[in-house]
């Protein structure tokens, strides 16, 4: 816990900042996620059946899209409730739409097949996973998603 806090006072002000209101989003968004669908959570962004081009970044974009991604990652780890890879990447798109960066939101799937013990059968269940890409990068999300194989995509862009 101490090494927790010493790297959280080590953040600059601003970051320290943006990590109270992604807590709280993190909330938010998890609440949001256990109460309604996914169609009304991402109503404001566009569907796409598949990637589309990403729209390049400035320098300045990619490292301030980076930094929030590894902000929300880090807020999602002391959270009491569950703040898997949807929320996450909701609070992050929301909070990327506000700094006017645009990016895409990857939801996948992959197969896990397991023996059942007592049968001998094969039995496969699915797994999911969200993942959000700025520019060339994936900044939230990125710990396995070349596993799962994309379903659905949205994007949003800015003024």
């Amino acid at each position: 816990m101490s090494n927790l806090l010493s790297k959280f006072f080590s953040l600059p002000a601003r970051h320290k900042c943006l990590l109270f209101k992604i807590w709280f989003l993190l909330g938010f968004y998890r609440a949001g996620v256990l109460c309604f669908s996914l169609k009304r959570l991402t109503a404001r962004l566009e569907h796409h059946a598949q990637a589309q081009p990403c729209a390049l970044l400035s320098e300045n974009q990619e490292t301030e899209a980076v930094a929030i991604g590894r902000l929300v990652a880090g807020a999602a780890l002391v959270t009491p409730w569950q703040s898997l890879c949807l929320t996450q990447v909701l609070v992050a798109q929301r909070l990327l739409l506000k700094k006017n960066i645009p990016g895409q939101i990857y939801l996948g799937v992959r197969r896990v097949g397991e023996q059942v013990a007592h049968s001998g059968a094969e039995s496969t269940d699915l797994s999911a996973h969200a993942w959000l890409q700025c520019g060339g990068q994936i900044v939230n999300g990125a710990g396995g998603s070349e596993q799962f194989a994309v379903v659905s995509v949205y994007s949003w862009q800015t003024p």
